[in-house]
């Protein structure tokens, strides 16, 4: 039986050490402030901005919230950024996605002041990430690498393929692993033969949200399986992108859904809003 990678109990680990940093910030008179920012009444995204005002509170991150209507016009919005990006009180910026239909999400995104983009998707932070200069990381590629190394998975040398290319999890996602000297692979919706791609991955990431994708005869036998998917099963029961009773029995280590990578981007987040308070120094 594969080890089960515990996304949620690496994350509570990393928030009680950012816990201790933020104290001792606080005493040399230093607050991290997160601006979280939500626009309509998306469920999902609702409860993802829960989740994390509840880490800051936990982390003793300051955080501010903003939550607009369905109706707030694109110049609204990028107006509350200005005065965001003007505010020295404030340390990280979050625009919840995805982002109402009559708003450009790119051009939100950009204009956000690349120092306060705590999420990592500015252009300016992707391009920092590779070519290996200070900056964000996007928070779930960062949270995957964290979970490797504190489960003492080997990352060098290793062939690592990732399914997805997407700007959030996949691209930087092989960025990072670069970084770690992973012969790197990135697969996806136009592969062919994307099982004998797979199977060559000694660590195998997948994230592109489709429900029970990845199938035993995608795995090779005693691979990592990072399972990046948040989807629902025709019961309605939260899965991934991994057929988890399958893949199990043939790797080496799985993280599960839910419980795997999500908390880990959430601590990651809490992690780019203390790293705030150095990167704005320079």
């Amino acid at each position: 039986m594969a080890e089960i990678i515990d996304g949620k109990k690496t994350a509570q680990s990393i928030k009680d050490e950012l816990r201790a940093r933020t104290e001792e910030l606080r005493k040399q008179g230093r607050e991290a402030t997160l601006a979280v920012v939500l626009v309509g009444r998306d469920l999902a995204s609702a409860g993802y901005v829960r989740n994390k005002k509840k880490a800051c509170e936990y982390c003793g991150i300051r955080s501010l919230s903003y939550e607009l209507p369905e109706t707030t016009s694109e110049q609204e919005l990028l107006s509350l950024i200005a005065g965001l990006n003007a505010d020295p009180a404030v340390n990280g910026i979050l625009v919840q996605l995805p982002l109402p239909l009559h708003m450009n999400a790119q051009k939100v995104i950009e204009a956000i002041s690349p120092a306060k983009d705590v999420d990592g998707f500015h252009p300016q932070s992707v391009g920092a990430l590779s070519i290996g200069l200070p900056g964000y990381r996007s928070c779930t590629p960062a949270g995957i690498i964290e979970l490797l190394r504190r489960y003492h998975i080997a990352m060098a040398g290793k062939e690592c393929v990732i399914v997805g290319r997407s700007n959030i999890v996949g691209k930087p996602m092989a960025m990072l692993m670069l970084r770690e000297d992973a012969t790197v692979t990135i697969a996806h919706s136009k592969t062919a033969d994307l099982a004998a791609v797979t199977r060559r991955a000694d660590i195998l990431i997948v994230a592109v949200g489709k429900a029970g994708l990845i199938e035993k005869k995608h795995v090779k036998p005693g691979a990592v399986v990072i399972d990046c998917g948040m989807n629902r099963d025709p019961d309605g029961t939260l899965c991934g992108d991994v057929n988890f009773a399958e893949v199990e029995e043939l790797c080496s280590a799985i993280t599960p859904v839910p419980g795997g990578v999500g908390p880990m981007t959430i601590a990651m987040l809490m992690s780019n809003c203390l790293d705030s308070l150095a990167l704005q120094r320079h």
